[in-house]
Parts: structure tokens; sequence; C-alpha cells
């Protein structure tokens, strides 16, 4: 591993023909990739594309067997994991997991939390949250130290779409707060945070980078994991034109009993 000049700019790491052996096998090869301050970069790829093994080179978990990986000097990482190795079983909570490898004032405890908006969660027990709420608490538990890079695995495994979005807002809110670069690894080929600054699709090489508008038209990318769906699905908003009686009825929208029950729920509302 070598040092990246303190004078380039803010650029805070940088692979070059990165590579990774399993036995005989590479399970990645041939990938260039940097992370600058404030920038947003995603990384993209089916299972087993290896994206997690380029996190963890860049993060210096896993030495690279062929390339080279630049650091700048003094660069302090957040990492949040795919999963966490837990006993489950064990009584534990946001509190305690902030702090499980290395400590921290509740002060700063509390604030991670409130910029995920989770200090509500503080003292629950873990095993009782929601998906997303587990993966506020991992993102705060990534930043809580306000490092130059964060690097997040899969940030928002199994949480559904509503909540996808939330998290996605999230990411980008802590980036601007704290200043940092985010490397963000996903295997949702279609749904990219629209804060991204760049994206690297993987599939044990670098298959094409970009802009996400230049990867939604590039041909490389359309060819491995299909057209930009936003051509074949829509979104339903609902027009809600009329009102409900009291045992559940539709009422007509040009009755007299519906303007007074939409004007009831306006009041109600206000």
């Amino acid at each position: 591993m070598t040092r990246l000049s303190p004078d380039r700019d803010d650029l805070l790491v940088r692979g070059r023909n990165i590579g990774v052996r399993d036995g005989n096998t590479w399970r990645v090869r041939h990938v260039d990739i940097s992370v600058s301050r404030g920038e947003i970069v995603t990384l993209l790829g089916p299972n087993g594309s290896g994206k997690s093994t380029i996190a963890k080179v860049i993060s210096g978990i896993l030495a690279a067997d062929e390339g080279e990986m630049e650091r700048r000097p003094g660069l302090t990482l957040g990492y949040a994991p795919q999963k966490f190795n837990i006993d489950w079983t064990f009584p534990l909570t946001p509190r305690r997991l902030l702090c499980l490898t290395r400590s921290h004032s509740a002060g700063e405890i509390r604030d991670a939390l409130e910029m995920v908006d989770a200090a509500h969660l503080l003292d629950a027990p873990v095993q009782h949250l929601s998906g997303g709420e587990f993966q506020r608490v991992s993102l705060a538990r990534a930043m809580i130290s306000t490092p130059d890079l964060l690097v997040l695995d899969e940030p928002v495994q199994g949480v559904d779409f509503a909540g996808q979005s939330a998290l996605y807002q999230l990411i980008g809110k802590v980036r601007d707060n704290i200043g940092c670069g985010v490397l963000l690894i996903s295997h949702d080929l279609h749904v990219v945070m629209a804060q991204t600054d760049k994206v690297v699709c993987l599939n044990g090489h670098v298959c094409c980078s970009g802009t996400p508008a230049d990867m939604m038209n590039n041909r490389q990318f359309a060819e491995m994991f299909g057209p930009d769906p936003s051509h074949t699905l829509a979104i339903y908003h609902h027009q809600h034109d009329h009102a409900h009686g009291p045992d559940g009825t539709i009422l007509a929208p040009d009755s007299s009993a519906a303007t007074k029950a939409a004007g009831k729920a306006n009041s109600d509302a206000g």
C-alpha cells in the first residue's frame, strides 16, 4: 500500500489494476477505482462479481495480489459491512453496538444516531429493530468518528423500496454534514441513488463506469443488466375525488354529503 501525495486535491483512495486471487482463480482483476472527498461512488454488480472484495481492499481488510492501492496520508475510514457477525441472542442495544470496537461518549453516540434519525432507538434491543432501523444504526456506527471515507456494503439490504429511498437520502445527508467521501456497494443494478457522482460496474472486472446517466445509455451496461426499467415501470398517483360515508360507502363527488364530508376531513386535518 502506497500513500497518495497530500497535495493531490481531495483524492482519498485510488486503486490501479487491482486483482485478488482465490486459490488459482481471480476473484477480481484489472480494477481501477478512486474516491475523492465529497464524492459518492457506487460500485454495482451482480452477486459474486467481487464488489465486497474490492470494498475490503479499499478498507485495508484484504491485501491485493496484483496492482497498487493508494491512500491519502492519515486517512480515517468508517466501514459498514454487509453482515454483522453478532450473536443475536446476546442483549445488545444501539448504544452498545456503536461502542463494540471503540468507546464513544454519550454525546457522540446520541449525535450519530440523531444524524440518521434514530436517536429514539438508543436503548432498543437490536433484535427488535426493523431492517431499515438496523441499517440506520449501522450507518451511525460507521460515521460516528467522522471518517474521511465511508465504505457502505449493501446499506439497503433487507429494506423495502420506501425505506431504501429514505436511507439513500440519509447517506447524502451524512456526506454533506461530515464532508466525507462515500463508496457505496450495491447489487441492485437499476436503483442508483440520485446523489451518486460516479458508477463503477463490476463483474470480475470493470465493465464500464461513468455517471448514472452515462450508465443508462451504455451498451455494455444494457447488455449485462437489461434496459432502463423507467421505460417500463410507472408510479401510480392516487387522486381522491370522493368521500366516504360513516358506513364506508362511496359518496359521489358532486353530492352535498360528499362536499360536507370533504370539508370535515379538511377541517380535521387542519
